[in-house]
């Protein structure tokens, strides 16, 4: 997959206080090192579920996990045909999940650095010391090379290469069986994946210790956007609003709005198609705050639209449009005429918000002027300044979701329909449901539904109609 660059990646470490920092010096005053993650480099926590996944994936296929207990991992979305996210512990990428719709399973992409977490109990190939230098430098496993194979190995399996002495010095693919693999005498046995070698420093934090490490840099970040919030609202008599999703972005946005103009109402697009603790954190974030919350929801046209048109795609967001964009006109109409509303946008989210002006109006919402206070954020400021100002944020970001949206968003790889489909059955039959009758209605072919192709229709992008 093609990399995308977005923006300069701000990730770095501190092998002082073991967490990461988004500047060159940490808090502490240690010099931090960049942590060399795939673009758009958009990490984020990992929370206690992700952690739970990754070492189950891990121990299914090599017999030990790969998190300790204690220190900070993140996780880093990377272009693939679906969903895979690189694992960085100790200031490394020590490896990657990726998912495969075909199989509805996870495997596991150790890369060397994996082997200071975890000692492989399966899944292993054990090479003579006469092989150490060729393989350090990118060669393959052959058979002459080979001492032992772990019997659990098929073909096509991710597998760590070690020494006699137990070093790993690669990881690979297998490209024959352990059975095979025994009785070859020449040939290809594992083909070594060329990962760059990385500095890896195990130790523990905590998420607490990682916001005062990154203080001095979420006070610049927070000051700059004050500033524009201030700057924006004081060259614009439109009534200020934040547009609040029940996600994280507009949350900590929402969190510098207070602190430059002080209590502003909230404008909420409900579909009728949010997850239940979304709407939870509305009235949550509108009770702690003390603020009011103007709410809009259409989801008869929804469905009335869906009958006509079908789902929408990620191609054919006609969602956004019809039961975000126009409801939220409507309101704004007959509630202030005009209004200025501070949206949750950052440039590291796609390459459209990454090209976007940063005070902008929307052609379906002419009464609304749209400012980005927090454009320049990273997910990992985002996370870091909630944190830090102990906010109520979503729990569906604890359970594997890194976006909040609406459930069936047809922008979701079909991983995150996996999770919410375990923990949403109920919403995720009524969907399925809907969409088998369209199914039958349209003729389409038996694995429309199971492959995801209802998300993709071939029509012209809409994404600048999405709503943060």
């Amino acid at each position: 997959m093609p990399r995308l660059y977005l923006g300069k990646i701000l990730l770095r470490w501190c092998d002082s206080c073991h967490a990461p920092v988004l500047s060159g010096v940490c808090a502490c005053g240690a010099p931090t090192r960049p942590v060399a993650v795939t673009p758009p480099g958009d990490a984020r926590p990992a929370f206690p579920d992700d952690i739970e996944r990754i070492n189950r994936i891990f121990s299914e296929h090599f017999g030990a996990p790969l998190v300790p207990e204690g220190h900070i991992a993140l996780l880093n979305k990377v272009p693939a045909d679906d969903r895979m996210d690189e694992i960085v512990l100790g200031g490394a990428v020590v490896g990657a999940i990726r998912y495969f719709p075909d199989k509805q399973c996870w495997e596991p992409l150790p890369r060397p650095a994996a082997a200071a977490y975890l000692r492989p109990t399966k899944r292993y190939v054990v090479i003579d010391d006469g092989a150490i230098p060729s393989i350090r430098d990118g060669a393959s496993v052959l058979a002459p090379g080979l001492v032992s194979i772990d019997p659990d190995v098929a073909e096509g399996d991710e597998v760590f290469i070690l020494t006699r002495a137990g070093e790993c010095i690669g990881v690979g693919r297998a490209k024959v069986d352990a059975a095979t693999a025994a009785t070859m005498e020449r040939g290809l046995v594992v083909r070594t994946r060329k990962n760059c070698s990385s500095i890896c420093v195990p130790g523990e934090a905590t998420w607490e210790d990682t916001v005062a490490s990154n203080e001095p840099v979420l006070a610049e970040y927070e000051a700059a956007s004050i500033r524009f919030v201030r700057e924006v609202a004081e060259q614009n008599p439109e009534k200020p609003t934040v547009s609040y999703s029940g996600g994280k972005d507009s949350l900590a946005t929402l969190l510098v709005v207070l602190k430059a103009l002080g209590p502003v109402p909230l404008i909420f697009a409900d579909t009728g198609l949010e997850f239940p603790e979304t709407c939870e954190n509305v009235d949550a974030v509108t009770g702690l705050y003390g603020l009011d919350v103007l709410r809009v929801c259409d989801e008869e046209t929804f469905w009335k639209e869906f009958e006509k048109n079908g789902p929408p795609a990620v191609d054919n967001r006609w969602c956004c449009r019809v039961c975000k964009l126009h409801p939220i006109g409507r309101l704004i109409g007959e509630q202030w005429g005009e209004c200025l509303s501070f949206i949750g946008q950052r440039k590291y989210e796609s390459l459209k918000r990454m090209q976007s002006r940063r005070v902008w109006r929307n052609a379906h919402v002419p009464q609304q002027l749209s400012a980005a206070p927090i454009q320049q954020w990273t997910a990992m400021h985002v996370w870091l300044y909630i944190f830090r100002e102990k906010a109520p944020y979503n729990p569906l970001y604890e359970r594997g979701l890194d976006r909040i949206g609406c459930f069936m968003c047809p922008s979701s790889d079909l991983a995150t329909f996996e999770i919410i489909k375990d923990s949403c059955p109920e919403l995720w039959e009524m969907w399925l449901a809907k969409l088998a009758g369209w199914q039958e209605k349209q003729g389409l072919s038996c694995d429309w539904i199971e492959r995801g192709l209802w998300r993709k229709r071939g029509d012209t992008d809409e994404e600048e109609d999405s709503y943060n």
